[in-house]
C-alpha cells in the first residue's frame, strides 16, 4: 500500500499540467505559432521547456535556433494562439475538486507555486470557480530564481507558515519535481506529458496516476 513518509501539514500545488489540463494546449499553440512564422518545431522542443520559467525557455530557444531567431515575436504569437485555445478548452485535471474538498475537511493550508503569471493564475482559477480554494499564490515575479531552483516552493512554504519538510508538493514536470525536492518537500509527481525518469523517481516520495490517488493518501 502506498503511503507518505509523514503526514503533510500543508500542500503546495503546481498549476499547469497539475490543476489544469493546459500543457497539451500550450503544445498545440506553439506548433500553431511555429507554422505562422515558418519556423520548424517538434514536440521534443516544447517538452524540453515544460516547467521552466520563460527566461530559461527564451534562452533555450535562442540557443536552439540561433541569435537571429525573433524569440519575442514568436512568444507573442504563441501566447496569442494559446489564449484563443484556452478560452474554449480550459479543463481541470481529474480529481482536483475532490482533493480540495478533502483538504478543506482536513483544514490543511494550500498554495500554488507556478512559473505562470498572476494574471494567468487568476484567469484559470476564476474560469472554474477555484479562486477561493487556495490560500496563497506564488507566481512569476515573486521569486528570484524559477524552477528547477527551490525558490518558488520555499516562498510558498513561507506564506503558508509551514516548514518545507512538512509540506507536500504536487508536480507534473521534471523541473517542478527538482524544485520541490530541492526545497526539502515531500514530492508527488502526477505525470502529464512527461513520464517519471529514474532520476525523478529518486526525488519523489511517490509517483501516482492522478489527484484522486493523492486524495486517498492525504485522507488516511
Amino acid at each position: 500500500m502506498m503511503k507518505l513518509p509523514r503526514r503533510p501539514q500543508a500542500v503546495i500545488f503546481d498549476m499547469d499540467g497539475l490543476i489544469f489540463d493546459t500543457e497539451q494546449l500550450y503544445q498545440e499553440a506553439i506548433m500553431a505559432a511555429a507554422d505562422e512564422v515558418g519556423q520548424p518545431m517538434t514536440p521534443d522542443i516544447f517538452l524540453a521547456m515544460i516547467g521552466r520559467p520563460w527566461i530559461r525557455s527564451r534562452e533555450f530557444l535562442v540557443g536552439h535556433y540561433g541569435p537571429g531567431f525573433e524569440v519575442d515575436d514568436f512568444r507573442a504569437a504563441w501566447n496569442r494562439h494559446f489564449d484563443l485555445i484556452v478560452d474554449a478548452r480550459l479543463a481541470l485535471k481529474p480529481g482536483v475538486v475532490e482533493l480540495l474538498d478533502a483538504l478543506d475537511q482536513l483544514a490543511l493550508p494550500r498554495a500554488i507555486a507556478t512559473s505562470s503569471t498572476h494574471h494567468t493564475v487568476r484567469h484559470h482559477l476564476s474560469a472554474h470557480d477555484l479562486t477561493g480554494r487556495f490560500h496563497h499564490v506564488v507566481a512569476h515575479g515573486d521569486y528570484l530564481n524559477g524552477k528547477p531552483a527551490p525558490d518558488p516552493y520555499l516562498k510558498a512554504a513561507g506564506l503558508v507558515g509551514i516548514d518545507p519538510v512538512c509540506c507536500l508538493a504536487l508536480e507534473d514536470s521534471h523541473n517542478g519535481v527538482r524544485s520541490a525536492a530541492a526545497a526539502g518537500m515531500m514530492t508527488i509527481m502526477v505525470p502529464d506529458l512527461l513520464d517519471a525518469t529514474d532520476e525523478i523517481r529518486e526525488l519523489c516520495a511517490l509517483v501516482v496516476p492522478d489527484l484522486h490517488a493523492v486524495r486517498g493518501l492525504v485522507s488516511r
